[in-house]
């Protein structure tokens, strides 16, 4: 059995590299194509078009992993059914279900994979990619640290103009507390010309600044040279990190932005929804072989193009299925975990249902 595993894992694996190379330089030529214009009226050197390619794969293989993977399941399975192997080995007393073994390890250390692939080589791709965008075909164009605009906690707002983290220095800040209680009654301001942070105490410090308290019957106003700020929940790196794409965040920046928010009383749900995503659109490698490789595995006329079809079929209705729960999912019809995972427990679902049922 071992020399059959490795025969079909063999197999199964060059034609998943074959794929992932045919789909990407697919991909590759046609947004080249789409982006030709911008590279010639930017005049941008053909060593940085490589290198724009070069990070921009991570994420076109993270996507046609899953199609890859079931086209290889389903071409290698095939194959073996029409070129009578499979009758052979079922001949010899090996049962369908142990036939699909290798297949279904295989895909699953490739889904394991893909975890870390999609949640830390993807996002720093990503931005690498997005940096050239900006630098070199004018994309995206946002000045880093300008405007920022946020809720600091559920009562408290800031309001930043410019941020230098290289000095870790912020210019034209505003700090408005709200009541707790009424959201539209503002109980204190504070404004500054600029405000930096003091890494020995991990404090923000005002300077040239005025302290307005509002009060039921009038406000107190102080103005101040200096004035430590130890209550603010922030720090420059999460000043970066809100200037920073989802697409670009790996697992443990995604974790904290998501905290930052809850913490903030914003709702997270969408990001939420793109954490859990990465996880469940990295299984749907191992799932949909599950689920489409018993399809395979009967004998049937048309070779190569009845596998390629099914391939399609499967993969589509994969997204239909995926698209239709974000929607749900995004307009809080659904929690965030079933949202990200429903396709794959409705094709999980239909793998083990239709298990028992596979001519042995």
């Amino acid at each position: 059995m071992k020399i059959l595993d490795k025969y079909l894992a063999k197999q199964f694996l060059l034609t998943i590299f074959f794929g992932l190379i045919a789909f990407t330089l697919i991909f590759v030529i046609l947004n080249m194509m789409e982006n030709l214009d911008d590279f010639i009226d930017q005049s941008v050197p053909a060593t940085i078009i490589f290198h724009y390619y070069l990070v921009f794969s991570p994420e076109i293989i993270r996507l046609i992993t899953p199609v890859s993977v079931l086209f290889a399941a389903l071409f290698v399975a095939g194959k073996a059914s029409s070129s009578s192997e499979l009758t052979a080995i079922k001949a010899s007393g090996i049962s369908m279900y142990r036939f699909m073994l290798p297949f279904l390890v295989t895909s699953f250390l490739i889904s394991m994979l893909s975890i870390y692939f999609a949640g830390y080589v993807v996002p720093l791709a990503n931005k690498i990619k997005m940096d050239i965008e900006v630098t070199y075909l004018k994309k995206g164009i946002n000045y880093a640290g300008a405007n920022l605009f946020f809720q600091d906690s559920k009562s408290r707002i800031v309001n930043i103009s410019f941020f230098d983290n290289s000095s870790n220095q912020a210019v034209r800040i505003s700090l408005q507390e709200f009541q707790p209680n009424d959201p539209t009654r503002m109980i204190s301001r504070i404004d500054a010309s600029k405000m930096t942070y003091d890494t020995l105490s991990k404090n923000w410090i005002a300077r040239n600044g005025v302290k307005r308290i509002f009060l039921e019957n009038g406000e107190q106003t102080s103005y101040f040279d200096t004035l430590r700020l130890r209550y603010l929940g922030f720090t420059p790196k999460d000043l970066d990190t809100k200037q920073q794409k989802i697409e670009e965040m790996n697992f443990d920046e995604l974790k904290k932005y998501i905290k930052t928010q809850q913490q903030a009383g914003n709702d997270p749900t969408e990001t939420l929804i793109e954490y859990y995503s990465r996880y469940s659109f990295s299984m749907a490698s191992f799932i949909i072989v599950f689920f489409g490789l018993p399809i395979s595995a009967n004998k049937r006329r048309g070779g190569v193009a009845v596998h390629v079809g099914i391939n399609i079929l499967v993969t589509f209705i994969y997204l239909v299925f995926m698209k239709i729960s974000e929607a749900f999912g995004k307009n809080d019809a659904m929690n965030p975990i079933l949202t990200a995972w429903l396709a794959n427990l409705i094709f999980l679902a239909a793998a083990i249902y239709n298990l028992p049922k596979i001519r042995q």
